[in-house]
């Protein structure tokens, strides 16, 4: 396998339709827009079913690269993966961040170690009636283990974040199942988010190993002790399918940048955070690590459904005005922030089976002088 050269870039934006960061960077030549094989956003919309800030953000990135590429725009999504995560609560900062990749013969310094390679796979569009079920589950699976490939890593140890962005039902596509005869996991467009983030994280545990393949349409949001340390799935409606972006350290990869995790037991676990900095040689804030830099952090929180952390009740699944996931972004938000000495993290709402019950994986990427 030749070897690769990965690229990292974090840019803040004002809004979801901000462009202008990224078309400096390609204006400048330090991202070649050939390059980029995905983006992933923080966006400031209430997370939800209807937070078009994550379509209204790719839509404006799509119509920005498609001069760049000779596409139209509606065809840069089918090159580049996009996930977008609505919800940037208290501290949190709308940002994207910029992975680019490309094939070199040989470098003129190798790297030591491993360093961060990336890689990316797509399923095929699923039914309403599949979403949140079995059929998710398997699909899912196949492929991460094709994002895997892409980025080649062949040991799940290898693999430190798996990110996916996963479909969600809406009334049409319920009444859609139902004209057919079948039934969906939920009628509700909300209640299908949790679905969705859960089979797709069920899928990324089964092909990681990390649990058993023998799994049950009624596993998903009830068997809470299966789960995967390093999946983060953020659904979505303006997609069928799951796109999944597999992110590890690789012996083939020349990259600048290596990446590292840890698991958050709950949603106050700050020794986690501090150890996922660590793995990749950082101290918390003030960093001051010589010859690292911090890139950036990117978690799963959610509130914990037995409604305690560390004993202590929690209110954030008894509050009607606000969603407990809006909750848990900004108390998690705000824990990595002070720890990580800045609020332009990737904290992505709605943990489930990603991390212990209530919990969730936090991963950090580093640039490394060496």
């Amino acid at each position: 396998m030749r070897t690769r050269s990965v690229g990292v870039f974090k840019i803040a934006t004002t809004g979801p339709g901000d462009v202008s960061g990224l078309m400096a960077r390609i204006g400048s030549g330090a991202i070649d827009p050939r390059e980029i094989l995905a983006i992933l956003g923080k966006t400031e919309g209430n997370g939800g079913v209807n937070d078009f800030t994550r379509e209204y953000a790719v839509s404006a990135l799509c119509a920005a690269l498609a001069p760049h590429l000779d596409l139209p725009p509606r065809e840069v999504e089918q090159r580049i993966a996009f996930v977008m995560s609505g919800g940037t609560e208290g501290v949190l900062s709308p940002h994207i961040t910029v992975f680019t990749r490309r094939a070199i013969d040989s470098p003129p310094v190798r790297p030591s170690g491993k360093r961060l390679s990336i890689g990316m796979a797509q399923t095929r569009d699923f039914l309403p009636e599949e979403l949140g079920r079995s059929a998710q589950i398997t699909e899912t699976a196949t492929a991460v283990k094709a994002a895997m490939a892409d980025a080649g890593i062949s040991d799940p140890a290898d693999i430190h974040f798996v990110q996916i962005k996963c479909p969600l039902l809406t009334s049409d596509r319920v009444e859609a199942a139902a004209a057919r005869g079948n039934k969906t996991a939920t009628t509700s467009a909300y209640a299908s988010m949790a679905y969705s983030r859960g089979a797709s994280a069920l899928g990324v545990a089964v092909a990681l190993g990390e649990i058993a393949a023998d799994l049950h349409d009624e596993d998903v949001l009830r068997r809470y002790d299966l789960f995967s340390s390093v999946a983060s799935t953020s659904s979505g409606i303006e997609l069928m399918h799951n796109v999944v972006i597999v992110l590890g350290n690789s012996a083939a990869s020349a990259s600048e940048f290596a990446i590292g995790h840890a698991v958050m037991n709950d949603a106050i676990d700050s020794a986690a955070v501090v150890a996922a900095l660590q793995s990749i040689g950082l101290r918390i804030a003030p960093q001051a690590t010589e010859g690292r830099e911090l890139i950036n952090v990117f978690a799963k929180a959610e509130a914990s459904p037995d409604g305690t952390v560390r004993g202590c009740r929690h209110t954030m699944l008894e509050d009607t005005d606000i969603s407990s996931t809006r909750h848990a972004r900004a108390a998690v938000g705000g824990l990595i922030a002070g720890l990580a000495g800045t609020g332009a993290v990737y904290v992505s709402g709605g943990a489930e089976h990603q991390g212990p019950a209530g919990g969730g994986p936090v991963a950090v990427i580093a640039r490394l002088s060496d």
